[in-house]
C-alpha cells in the first residue's frame, strides 16, 4: 500500500538559503536607493529583515564555516580564506581541507547533515569555500561546485557535472564556465528543483545557493552591459566616500579608489545579476506550487566596504584586520508567508551563528548535540516577535548597564576578537591594538577610547568577558587566538 501525500498541514518547509559573497548590509535598495534590485525589495515587503545582522568572522571561509555549522572559528578551526593550494582534491598534504573535514576533524554537525537526517533533498549550488569542492559536502546529495573561492565571471573554474546523477563526475574533473556564472548558477539552481519535483516531489527541499557575487572583479567585461548601464546615470550619492583610512591596503583596491564609479557600477551590477537569479527561482517554485511553502533566507558570508570607514574591502582590507560595521554587518530577510510577518524590520542584533539553530526550530529538524554551537534560535522573534532570547547576563556581556534581554555579538579572525554591546565594541588583538568605541555617542567608530584613563573600567570589565565567552566556545587545538592569520590566506585548519 502507499502512504499517502502530506496535507500541506502535515507538510514540513522547504529551505531556499541564498547567500552573496561580500555584500555589505547597507547594499540593499532599502538603504540604497540607487541600487535596482526589484525582487530584494519584493522579499523584504513581503518577508521580515533583521537590520542588524552580523558574521562570525569579516572573511569569506571562517564566516561560511560559522553560517553552516553555528560554531565560532575557534571552534572549527577555519580562520582565514582558503588559498587555492589548499583546495586540491587532496588539499596540502599534512592537514587537508577535505570536503567533510568539518565533521571528520572537528566533529561539527552542519544545516545539511541535519535536515539530510530528516528526510530533505538537500543541494548546494555556487561558491562552497570551506574545503575542497570535487565532491559533495555531507549531507548533500545534489552539488555544482565552483573549484575555488573566487575568479572571473565569464569561465569561471568549476567541476563538470554529471547530467545523470546531479552530482560531480567522478573522478571530478575541473572545467570551466562559459556563461555568465550568476546565470549558471541559476541554471543549476532549477535543474536541482526540478530533480526534487520528479524524483521525490513530496519530500521536502533544502536549496543553498551562493554566489560568487557581488566579489570581485568588477572591471573588464565581467558583468554584462545590461546591468552595468543600470547605473550610468548615478554617482552613487549614498555611499560615502572619505578620505582612505592608514590601515587600508589600498594595493588590493587601487582601480576602483582611482574609478570611483566604476568600481561601484561592477560591485552594484553583481548584486542585480543575483537579484534576477533570484526573481527566476521565486518565479519556479510559483509555478509549482511551492513558494508559499518555502521558507526563504537571503543573506551574505561577510560584510564589505565600498568607501565606507576610509577602505575598500572587508576584515582582510586593512592591517590590522579590522571589525568596523560595514565588514562585519550583512542584509538577513526572511520570508515565509503567514507565519513570518510581512513588511517587518527587527532592530535587535542576532548572529550568523545563530542561523543552524533557527533553521532547526522552523522546520522541526533534530540537530547533533553539540556544546560548541554559539547560536541561538531566532524563531520566536520570527514567528510571534517574541522578545529576544538572552544570550548572556549583563555582567557576562561586560557592561553594567546592559538591559536583561542584552544580545551580545562575537567576531573574531585569527587572533583579533571582538564583542559588541548595544553600547559598546571592543577589539582584542593578541599584539594590539586594542580598540573600543562607545557606539551611542560615536556610531562611526572614529574615536578610540581604549586609551582613555576614564574608560579603563570599561574596558577591564569587556576583556574579562570577552575571553570568558571565547574560552567556552573554543577548544585549544583550534584557537585562532595564537595562530599566525594575517589576512593572506590558510592552507591547512588550525590545530
Amino acid at each position: 500500500m502507499s502512504t499517502p501525500s502530506p496535507t500541506p498541514a502535515q507538510r514540513r518547509p522547504n529551505v531556499l538559503l541564498l547567500v552573496t559573497d561580500d555584500q555589505g548590509a547597507w547594499a540593499l535598495g532599502s538603504k540604497m536607493p540607487e541600487l535596482h534590485t526589484p525582487t530584494l525589495d519584493r522579499l523584504q515587503r513581503e518577508g521580515t529583515t533583521l537590520e542588524r545582522f552580523f558574521c562570525a568572522s569579516p572573511v569569506c571561509s571562517p564566516a561560511r564555516a560559522s553560517l553552516t555549522t553555528g560554531r565560532m572559528p575557534s571552534a572549527h578551526g577555519v580562520h582565514d580564506w582558503i588559498r587555492p593550494e589548499a583546495l586540491a582534491r587532496t588539499g596540502t598534504p599534512e592537514r587537508p581541507f577535505d570536503p567533510d573535514f568539518l565533521e571528520r576533524a572537528v566533529g561539527a554537525d552542519s544545516i545539511a547533515q541535519m535536515l539530510s537526517r530528516d528526510g530533505y533533498r538537500c543541494g548546494m549550488v555556487g561558491k562552497w569555500h570551506i574545503g575542497s569542492s570535487d565532491t559533495p559536502a555531507p549531507g548533500f546529495d545534489y552539488w555544482w561546485a565552483h573549484q575555488l573561492g573566487g575568479g572571473p565571471y565569464y569561465g569561471a573554474p568549476t567541476w563538470a557535472h554529471d547530467e545523470v546523477s546531479g552530482r560531480p563526475a567522478v573522478p571530478a574533473e575541473p572545467t570551466t564556465e562559459p556563461e555568465y556564472l550568476t546565470d549558471a548558477i541559476t541554471r543549476q539552481s532549477l535543474d536541482f528543483l526540478d530533480r526534487v519535483g520528479a524524483d521525490d516531489a513530496d519530500s521536502p527541499f533544502f536549496l543553498q545557493v551562493n554566489w560568487t557575487a557581488p566579489h570581485d572583479p568588477w572591471f573588464d567585461g565581467n558583468h554584462p552591459e545590461d546591468l552595468l548601464a543600470l547605473y550610468d546615470d548615478t554617482d552613487f550619492p549614498s555611499v560615502p566616500d572619505p578620505e582612505l583610512h592608514p590601515w587600508f591596503k589600498a594595493e588590493a583596491f587601487a582601480r576602483s579608489v582611482a574609478d570611483r564609479h566604476s568600481g561601484l557600477a561592477g560591485y552594484c551590477a553583481a548584486i542585480s545579476g543575483v537579484d534576477r537569479s533570484i526573481s527566476a527561482l521565486l518565479e519556479d517554485l510559483e509555478r509549482r506550487g511551492l513558494l508559499e511553502d518555502t521558507i526563504v533566507v537571503f543573506t551574505a558570508d561577510n560584510g564589505f566596504s565600498c568607501g565606507h570607514h576610509g577602505i575598500w574591502g572587508k576584515g582582510n582590507g586593512t592591517f590590522p584586520l579590522n571589525f568596523w560595521e560595514p565588514s562585519i554587518t550583512v542584509p538577513f530577510i526572511v520570508r515565509w508567508p503567514e507565519r513570518i510577518a510581512a513588511a517587518a524590520v527587527d532592530e535587535r542584533p542576532a548572529s550568523a551563528v545563530d542561523l543552524f539553530e533557527t533553521i532547526a526550530e522552523l522546520t522541526g529538524a533534530t540537530p547533533l548535540e553539540d556544546p560548541l554551537r554559539a547560536g541561538r534560535s531566532l524563531a520566536p522573534r520570527l514567528l510571534g516577535g517574541a522578545p529576544a532570547t538572552p544570550e548572556e547576563s549583563p555582567e557576562a556581556a561586560g557592561a553594567a548597564d546592559a538591559p536583561e534581554d542584552a544580545v551580545v555579538i562575537h567576531d573574531e579572525y585569527g587572533a583579533n576578537r571582538m564583542l559588541r554591546t548595544e553600547r559598546w565594541k571592543l577589539v582584542l588583538r593578541r599584539e594590539g591594538p586594542t580598540e573600543l568605541y562607545d557606539l551611542q555617542e560615536d556610531p562611526g567608530e572614529e574615536r578610540d577610547l581604549s586609551a582613555d584613563p576614564a574608560h579603563a573600567a570599561v574596558l577591564d570589565e569587556l576583556s574579562g568577558a570577552l575571553e570568558d565567552w571565547f574560552a567556552r566556545r573554543s577548544t585549544p587545538a583550534l584557537s585562532g587566538w595564537d595562530s599566525t592569520v594575517d589576512g593572506n590566506g590558510q592552507t591547512a585548519p588550525v590545530g
